[in-house]
């Protein structure tokens, strides 16, 4: 390869360091790196817990091991520190949380004619934030979606 120098040397590295940026960039703007979060968890939205875990979230707090709840919920959900306590204490407390199959029974208009209607007034922003809380759909998906109806 002949001789190289310092110079020759760094110049090396350097794109190497390009290269290995532009690689990170383009995985992390596709998606190769997973939030710590739910994607659909916003504030004002309850994520849905399936009973049993309600139930076993329940046993543990009056049991007086909230750590435990907490986490139950974390690892059930992935939602953060902050927001899993919340879930956690509202469920112990036995505040009301909507259950996965009570939202699939409610009436009512469904998605896309909520969507429709906030389009058509102008208010495209919280269609996308609407999909975005009601399916765990990623900015770009939504929009999407909000584009087809």
């Amino acid at each position: 390869m002949g001789n190289v120098g310092p110079a020759e040397l760094l110049i090396l590295l350097i794109l190497l360091g390009i290269i290995a940026g532009i690689i990170l960039l383009a995985v992390r703007a596709a998606g190769g790196r997973p939030r710590a979060q739910v994607a659909y968890w916003a504030p004002g939205v309850i994520p849905q817990i399936a009973e049993p875990i309600r139930d076993r979230v329940r046993d543990l707090g009056a049991e007086g091991r909230t750590l435990e709840a907490i986490k139950l919920v974390r690892q059930e959900t992935g939602l953060g520190l902050r927001d899993a306590k919340f879930v956690t204490e509202s469920i112990i407390a036995g505040r009301y949380l909507p259950t996965s199959t009570e939202r699939a029974l409610q009436t009512g208009p469904d998605l896309a004619d909520r969507v429709r209607e906030l389009k058509e007034a102008g208010r495209t922003e919280q269609a996308v934030f609407l999909v975005r809380g009601e399916t765990g759909m990623n900015q770009e998906q939504a929009e999407a979606f909000v584009g087809l109806i």
